[in-house]
């Protein structure tokens, strides 16, 4: 399949009534669960990736060359539409951030994030033009062969700023972004807000408004079109071993040791299309 074609295929999904949910795989056996379930796309997520790799997230400890291999093999088992949560771009500058794209582009992604955030503490938040230059190259290196995400950090960076925001996300879809996407809104006022300002560029959500859990009909009630969940699948599946590892050291082997049979894990690996 043609990079456009691909994108419009993903494409297709955010514009559609309901839009899509994008669950975040971490590995293989992840893909393939979610693909098996009906998922119509998936999404890496760098915080899950980089924690798999024994990394901290959002600290360009992780390579492009990395994450481009991750999202290849989630693509090859699965064939479904991959989405790259690439952080911001791999690279200080616009020009690196269009290699990013072409890399992506060349490793069959279906889409691609770009954050405004830094990989510095101290100033986690790029500067607005700065942010917009740097999405104005991935759109130029897109060329409609991947979905181009921009993403503002604000609300999770700890920059409860509303309206630099929407300024930030409308800034984004003028210089061509396909999707928008500020994780963690404080609350669904909030939400609205930014899916009304943007109007018609499609937004996605992580999870929901981070002062309550919504479910998935009262988000796309809000006008979401694309609803990811991060690492949470993965801290999902960590939690549960967190809970067999104590079992194991309070010598409770039978709770220490039930879980998926390997049947059915191979099983789904013999559904890999790779």
């Amino acid at each position: 399949m043609s990079g456009s074609e691909l994108y419009e295929r993903f494409m297709a999904l955010h514009t559609r009534d309901g839009g899509l949910v994008m669950p975040n795989a971490w590995d293989g056996l992840s893909a393939l669960m979610l693909a098996d379930a009906g998922f119509e796309a998936i999404a890496t997520s760098s915080a899950a990736l980089a924690t798999t790799l024994g990394r901290s997230d959002g600290r360009h400890e992780v390579t492009r060359g990395e994450h481009l291999e991750h999202a290849r093999l989630l693509g090859r088992l699965t064939g479904l539409p991959v989405n790259g949560d690439f952080e911001d771009g791999y690279g200080d500058t616009p020009e690196d951030v269009a290699a990013t794209v072409e890399a992506a582009v060349g490793s069959g992604l279906a889409g691609i994030g770009i954050e405004d955030t830094s990989g510095n503490p101290e100033q986690p938040i790029r500067d607005f033009d700065e942010a917009v230059t740097r999405v104005h190259g991935a759109v130029h290196a897109a060329k409609g062969r991947i979905v181009v995400t921009g993403r503002t950090d604000n609300f999770l960076q700890g920059r409860p700023d509303l309206d630099d925001t929407i300024r930030r996300l409308t800034a984004f879809a003028e210089a061509g972004a396909d999707v928008l996407y500020a994780p963690f809104p404080p609350d669904l006022d909030a939400l609205v807000a930014i899916v009304t300002a943007v109007a018609p560029t499609p937004v996605n959500v992580l999870i929901s408004p981070a002062d309550t859990v919504l479910t998935v009909a009262e988000l796309q009630k809000a006008g979401v079109k694309r609803i990811s969940v991060g690492p949470a699948l993965y801290a999902h599946a960590v939690e549960a071993l967190d809970q067999a590892i104590k079992a194991l050291v309070a010598g409770d082997l039978a709770s220490a040791t039930t879980g998926i049979s390997f049947e059915r894990i191979n099983e789904l690996l013999a559904r890999g299309t790779n």
